[in-house]
C-alpha cells in the first residue's frame, strides 16, 4: 500500500495569501521555512516547502498566517505539472489537511487551530 502523508513545524516565510475560485472556493497559498540543524557557523540549514489548503480552513486562519508565525501541519503532498514556453514544469505542494497554530510571529498567540476533513480516514 502507498502512503502520502506529511506532517512539518515551520515558521511561515511571508503572510499568507488568500483567493478564491470562479465558483467562490476559497484557496490559501504560503510557504514555510524548516531549520534542519545549526552549523557551527550558527547559520541553519534551511528547507522551503509551498502549502496550499481550501475552504474553510484557509478562511478561518487568513487572519493569523502572518510571517513569522510558527505552525504545524499535516496533510499530502501534491505535485502541480504545466507546460510553460514548451518546457514541462512542475513542483510539489503540501495540501494542508489541519494547520495548527504554535507560538512565535507577531499574530494570534493561542493555540487555536483548523481541521479539514478530507475524508481520506484519521
Amino acid at each position: 500500500m502507498d502512503m502520502n502523508r506529511v506532517m512539518i513545524i515551520g515558521r511561515l516565510t511571508q503572510d499568507a495569501a488568500l483567493t478564491y475560485t470562479a465558483g467562490g472556493s476559497a484557496i490559501i497559498n504560503f510557504s514555510i521555512a524548516v531549520d534542519h540543524k545549526k552549523n557551527k557557523d550558527g547559520s541553519a540549514d534551511t528547507s522551503y516547502f509551498q502549502c496550499k489548503a481550501f475552504g474553510k480552513i484557509g478562511e478561518n486562519l487568513k487572519p493569523s498566517l502572518i510571517k513569522g508565525k510558527q505552525v504545524a501541519i499535516t496533510g499530502y503532498n501534491k505535485q502541480d505539472r504545466w507546460e510553460k514556453d514548451g518546457q514541462k514544469q512542475s513542483r510539489v505542494i503540501i495540501n494542508c489537511e489541519e494547520i495548527q497554530l504554535l507560538g512565535g510571529g507577531s499574530g494570534n498567540q493561542n493555540n487555536n487551530g483548523y481541521q479539514q476533513d478530507y475524508g481520506y480516514g484519521n
